[in-house]
């Protein structure tokens, strides 16, 4: 019995100590838990649902502890945390509704009036770009030294990611603090 105790501790323990840091989002477990949570508008039925399909708890848990998270540690982004093709309606700083579609390598805004605007992202170069009527518009991209090459009107700068570079931007384009 001992022995046996002895094993389990062991294993638990090198198990604990081999996963630290890579605890992961959990994102199909806490999916499974927000639908059930809001399956019906009726906490008890809620209830009823989860003792119905409780096994599939623990799938999800394993699932998620054995796959899922493990893409997640090794490529910094899990599979089920997707929301390609969601929509959510964003407020401008005007006070109007956006619609926000998220895409596969960007977003889809449209504008209360029916405008539709892309912005979309360029893995191979690592840079942000904007699509109108046709026309595509380079915004910006990322530097290998953690810095970002901005593309305005009058060039291209290299800015930093902090206070000083905001406030560079700024200046190029023409914004000052008074005007916001």
């Amino acid at each position: 019995m001992k022995t046996r105790t002895l094993k389990v501790a062991t294993i638990l323990l090198a198990a604990s100590l081999t996963m630290t840091s890579c605890i992961g989002s959990f994102q199909l477990f806490n999916g499974l838990a927000s639908w059930n949570k809001d399956a019906t508008g009726n906490k008890f039925l809620n209830e009823i649902i989860y003792i119905v399909i409780s096994p599939a708890y623990g799938v999800c848990m394993l699932a998620d502890t054995l796959v899922l998270n493990t893409i997640e540690f090794w490529t910094g982004s899990n599979p089920m945390a997707s929301n390609v093709g969601k929509t959510k309606m964003v407020e401008g700083e005007d006070g109007l509704m956006y619609a926000v579609k998220t895409l596969k390598n960007g977003y889809e805004v449209t504008t209360p009036n029916g405008d539709v605007v892309y912005f979309n992202y360029d893995k191979k170069t690592k840079t942000w770009s904007q699509s109108a009527e046709g026309i595509d518009i380079k915004l910006f991209s990322f530097n290998d030294n953690g810095t970002i090459k901005a593309y305005l009107p009058s060039g291209s700068y290299d800015l930093t990611l902090d206070e000083a570079g905001v406030m560079k931007a700024q200046e190029l384009v023409g914004i000052s603090y008074a005007m916001r």
